[in-house]
């Protein structure tokens, strides 16, 4: 019996490692093409929800069934999947148009399979475990398998990304894979034979069947949390800093209270849980409501997984408490617990973009949170009752304040897969002059000031003593400019056109454009021809003939999101190809949390380009933001211009900074907490 255990367990580690190592590795290799966007991992996220949900589906009908050539057969068609994956990724070439489709058609031809099966592996195993031992479904090794989960994120961006390339991972999990379906199989072989005694079924028959109400609960608690997930993973990297290491905690949070709600689900007293969820969903909801405030991320990170533990383990626990009894309800159990995940997931990831104009997702995951909260402790008396009636209400009176007050001084609001866009208008810093700035969360991404002398002025991060207005003044004196732009924001930088200038932006998201060309004037009063490319920059780059851009700006880095794929050595060599000679390539680097700087000269001594760092400070009576930006060309005339030569400075060296390539790149070396 022990053997059996231990070997059952092993198995069952192993594929929950699998399972939430692949996330990442897959999550990762689907950037190029949408732009390194933060929605990519929350779609992931639906993705993986709904898939684990198809395994657990899978798990429950083959638990009825002795179809134990088709089981076989799987594994070996999902180890010939992962061994194609493996050995040939082919990725996306585009998906800026249908980013989500296009995400799940991606993974599910990749990693669909294999998922799958490591998916369908702890309800199913537990169940077969069960039937050996002839007891009670093992729940704890529920709590095993999401431990083995939790190494896999926490192994992945501080072991594996950091050491070893994407081929590497990929063959590395491939390798782990086929062991899995190996002891997989074995344990199939041993179980085939072993079917329910007289005896068990006659003890189930004792049992009295899970209640209508406990089975809806079952699908309500998990999606409760599974939006609370997505909530908080959404809002921190949209808001706070959209850094991929910000993705795997709040999931490591999440699987941390699966953990303890299966193996400890004693360990924090309900009425100490509950105490701790109001206060929590008080401080964060008073927090939401100063919709216009921007909280630094060593607050805001702690407060905000703090209360997604509290939230999870709160609808975790009270869902372990009303498991069934049945072994036969075992695999319905885990099915509606996954069929909830996968419904909240849904709800914030795909559906809330699509019916609201603006980003509601956590106060929305808070009312239902209350909600569940009232259902849960409705037995528990009146007091209970009205707490959480009022909390409820409280919850859903702070969606129609954030409503009201996004509304307030928004002449254009928008929300896609890319993010919620959304026009502000104010008087300040310039008092009766309208100022219009664009922003994506609380992130800005470009603003102007109407008034006749700064109208047509180049603000934020783009002052004409910038990198950028540097390269863009002196570049070509005496002629007229070729300008290739990645990221069009409000078209600042057509402010800097004159007769006879090209300009030609590059966005990915199809909501700026109609934004930058309506709602603000730069496009349409340049005197340069402006044109815009629709979809990836790299990819339009690598489609189009050489551009020979005497200035090629790289802007595609606003609210801290980094498309790593826009700074490799192949996307230097690209942009290379596009510059006229002594042409100019200028990346525009500030960032809160992460330093670009030492990868920028690693790419440009890579490139035999010569480099400098031009740093500028706010004004805020001209709308200037604090600016870093990278310089780089092959010919050193620029550099020696005296106005260039004064402003530009020799960047630092970092001897620990590793080349980033298509096949291999790491932020963590660079993030500053």
């Amino acid at each position: 019996m022990t053997r059996n255990r231990v070997l059952f367990g092993c198995a069952i580690f192993l594929a929950s490692f699998l399972l939430f190592l692949v996330e990442p590795i897959a999550a990762k290799q689907l950037l190029p093409a949408l732009g390194g966007s933060a929605a990519v991992w929350i779609t992931c996220l639906v993705f993986f929800q709904t898939a684990l949900l198809v395994g657990y589906l899978y798990a429950h009908w083959l638990a009825r069934r002795s179809l134990w050539s088709l089981h076989y057969g799987m594994l070996f068609l999902a180890a010939a999947s992962s061994v194609a994956w493996a050995v040939h990724n082919s990725g996306m070439a585009t998906a800026s148009q249908h980013p989500v489709s296009a995400i799940f058609t991606a993974l599910g031809l990749s990693i669909g399979l294999p998922f799958l099966m490591l998916g369908a592996t702890s309800p199913l195993l537990q169940v077969w475990l069960a039937r050996l031992e002839l007891s009670g479904v093992p729940y704890r090794l529920f709590a095993l398998s999401n431990l083995a989960s939790l190494l896999a994120l926490a192994l992945y961006p501080t072991l594996i990304e950091p050491h070893f390339t994407l081929r590497a991972q990929r063959m590395g999990w491939c390798g782990g894979f086929l062991v899995f379906a190996a002891i997989s199989a074995i344990l199939a072989f041993k179980t085939r034979a072993v079917t329910y005694t007289a005896s068990v079924a006659e003890d189930e028959s004792t049992i009295s069947p899970a209640s209508l109400s406990h089975k809806l609960l079952w699908i309500l608690l998990p999606m409760g949390a599974a939006m609370q997930l997505s909530a908080v993973t959404s809002y921190l990297t949209q808001n706070i800093a959209a850094i991929p290491l910000l993705w795997i905690l709040p999931l490591a949070v999440y699987l941390i209270t699966l953990i303890l709600a299966f193996q400890f689900p004693r360990l924090l007293p309900r009425g100490i849980v509950v105490r701790f969820l109001v206060v929590m969903l008080a401080g964060l909801g008073y927090a939401l409501s100063q919709s216009e405030v921007s909280w630094p991320l060593r607050a805001s990170l702690p407060l905000f997984l703090l209360e997604l533990f509290v939230a999870c383990f709160f609808c975790h626990s009270a869902a372990y408490e009303l498991r069934p009894e049945r072994t036969s309800e075992s695999t319905l159990f885990y099915l509606l617990f996954a069929a909830g995940g996968a419904l909240g997931s849904f709800l914030i990831g795909i559906a809330s973009p699509l019916v609201f104009r603006f980003n509601y997702d956590l106060a929305l995951s808070f009312f239902v949170t209350a909600l569940l909260a009232l259902a849960v402790t409705w037995r528990a008396g009146w007091a209970q009752r009205l707490l959480w009636t009022t909390a409820s209400a409280l919850m859903l009176a702070l969606v129609v304040m954030l409503h009201i007050a996004f509304q307030r001084n928004t002449p254009v609001a928008v929300r896609n897969f890319y993010g919620s866009l959304r026009v502000r208008e104010s008087f300040a810093p310039h008092p009766g002059a309208l100022t219009r700035t664009l922003t994506n969360g609380t992130i800005q991404h470009g603003s102007q000031i109407y008034t006749d002398e700064l109208r047509k002025t180049p603000t934020t991060y783009y002052a004409e003593d910038s990198g950028v207005g540097l390269a863009l003044r002196f570049c070509c004196q005496g002629r007229a400019r070729n300008i290739g732009v990645v990221g069009l924001g409000v078209g600042t930088i057509a402010a800097y056109g004159s007769p006879g200038d090209r300009i030609q932006f590059y966005e990915i998201n199809p909501a700026v454009a109609p934004i930058a060309q309506n709602a603000f004037t730069y496009l349409r009063e340049s005197g340069a021809q402006i044109g815009i490319v629709q979809g990836d920059a790299r990819t339009s780059l690598q489609q189009e003939p050489p551009q020979k851009f005497d200035v090629l700006v790289v802007d595609a880095f606003s609210g801290d999101a980094i498309p790593l794929h826009l700074l490799t050595t192949q996307a230097v060599e690209l942009y290379k190809r596009h510059l006229a000679p002594g042409g100019i390539l200028a990346f525009h680097i500030s960032n809160q949390h992460v330093d670009l700087e030492p990868e920028i000269v690693l790419l440009a001594h890579a490139a035999g380009m010569d480099v400098r760092r031009v740093s500028t400070f706010e004004n805020p009576q001209r709308g200037e933001f604090t600016a870093t930006w990278m310089l780089l060309t092959e010919g050193g005339d620029f550099f020696a211009k005296p106005e260039v030569a004064a402003a530009a400075r020799e960047p630092a060296l970092n001897a620990s900074a590793r080349l980033w390539t298509d096949d291999y790149s790491s932020l963590l070396p660079f993030l500053h907490w």
